[in-house]
């Protein structure tokens, strides 16, 4: 078996992959032509060109836009539902075992629905796609930063009532250049009263400061991205010292030009001094990836051996969110797995 193969052979799973951000372009057609709602094309091939970004992508604003549809077929109960349960069974052709949706309620409320309704509707898929294709999943609520700090809290008000029942986190998200962390401490705090985990969008483009910031201030339990943590020797020695783990999102980070290049990508530099990495997809769709593809490029881009992609797979499940139950299962199929097919 060579190492392709291999690769698609391995357990996986995701910490970090948005909902909005991974939706099957043809289901993303379906539901516009479906709704009236204005697009490109009817061509499905054109109109992946619209919702895909390519490594030619030459900024965050340029990625950003290939979101402009999906939010607009997310507002109906039926629609978010779908999209959950399609993302779980595509997870589940790929060897993914574990996964941890992020979604931001608020942003689906455009035509009627409740903050539970939407809420429950993503819950929904989880749960069928669960039953169905034996995919463990769970939600993460996202805090906007250029909301306002009272709608974060009520994010976590509101949320409360569901942790437990699918939603393990929060995390924040949005424009880190212009809205710094702490302008949403109050909510992160009572999160942690409530018992939500915590991760936070910080180090993705370019202000590795916020690292500290969200660890210090909103008790972030993970990083989303932190990929310039290498650029601030305090903030890099804080990482590798308190175990901060990292998410990762290689194919992503090449996009936004957070990174310029998959050789100056730090995530192999990252796990060889002792950092927690892990790798993700940040968005399948938007980045047009999958985490086969990710571990192929980390295997024949970054120079990544077999044994260093065990090693960040089981990373992730030791800093998932899953409940004590789930790890131990995860941990036995993994090791188990990797047995067979590593040795």
């Amino acid at each position: 078996m060579n190492n392709t193969e291999i690769i698609k052979e391995l357990p996986k799973l995701d910490l970090h992959c948005h909902l909005s951000g991974s939706i099957r372009p043809e289901t993303i057609l379906e539901i516009v032509k479906k709704e009236g709602i204005p697009h490109y094309t009817d061509d499905l091939n054109e109109f992946k060109g619209h919702v895909q970004a390519h490594e030619e992508c030459t900024s965050l604003k340029e990625y950003l836009e290939r979101f402009q549809l999906t939010l607009s077929v997310m507002q109906k109960k039926e629609h978010l539902t779908r999209i959950a349960y399609e993302l779980i069974e595509d997870l589940s052709k790929q060897n993914v075992y574990y996964i941890e949706i992020r979604f931001a309620p608020f942003f689906h409320l455009n035509e009627g629905l409740s903050f539970d309704e939407a809420v429950e509707a993503v819950l929904k898929g989880m749960e069928d796609g669960k039953r169905d294709f034996g995919v463990i999943s769970n939600l993460i609520l996202i805090l906007m930063r250029h909301h306002s700090p009272e709608k974060s809290l009520e994010v976590v008000r509101q949320g409360r009532k569901f942790l437990g029942k699918g939603v393990v986190a929060i995390d924040l998200a949005g424009n880190e250049q212009d809205y710094p962390p702490e302008l949403h401490k109050e909510a992160f705090q009572l999160a942690k009263e409530y018992g939500f985990h915590r991760t936070v969008h910080a180090g993705e483009t370019g202000l590795p400061e916020n690292i500290l910031t969200s660890v210090n201030e909103l008790h972030a339990e993970r990083i989303g991205h932190g990929v310039h943590a290498y650029m601030n020797d305090e903030v890099y020695r804080f990482v590798k010292e308190n175990r901060i783990p990292l998410e990762l999102c290689v194919t992503s980070n090449i996009q936004t030009k957070a990174i310029d290049s998959y050789e100056e990508h730090p995530i192999k530099r990252y796990l060889e001094d002792g950092i927690i990495v892990t790798a993700n997809t940040d968005n399948m769709t938007v980045s047009n990836t999958d985490l086969i593809e990710e571990y192929e490029k980390l295997v024949t881009k970054i120079d990544f051996s077999l044994d260093d992609l065990r090693r960040v797979i089981l990373n992730g499940v030791e800093v998932s969110f899953a409940s004590v139950e789930d790890k131990k299962y995860l941990r036995k199929l993994f090791n188990e797995k990797f047995n067979t097919l590593l040795k």
